[in-house]
């Protein structure tokens, strides 16, 4: 899938010439239970072992948050553990990509407070 989008991929640079890993596509999400979505832009990043989004954008767009069973504590690429709120809550979207269409459970991560 990423060998067809590379054209679609931004990724920042710094002022002294070197690239950052960050890379975005533009996606689309869609609520399951009305059929509406909105195009957003997603971070890659080849380090992380699941799918995030915030709180704050998953209420302003009304996706049913599901109650997770236990409390997923993150941690930092260090390994100490993050001292954010655990993620309580996920949402089952579907993902729109360049005609390509699948189900997921996205985990939603609190801000701070």
């Amino acid at each position: 899938m990423l060998a067809r989008a590379i054209d679609n991929i931004s990724c920042c640079s710094l002022d002294n010439g070197d690239m950052l890993r960050e890379v975005t596509v533009k996606i689309g999400l869609e609520r399951i239970d009305m059929q509406k979505g909105v195009t957003v832009e997603a971070l890659l990043d080849n380090s992380t072992t699941g799918l995030v989004i915030s709180s704050e954008f998953a209420r302003k767009q009304r996706f049913k948050l599901e109650k997770i069973e236990r409390p997923i504590y993150m941690r930092n690429v260090d390994g100490t553990l993050n001292k954010e709120r655990p993620i309580e809550n996920t949402v089952e979207v579907n993902i729109y990509y360049q005609g390509y269409r699948e189900r997921m459970e996205i985990d939603v991560i609190e801000g701070q407070k």
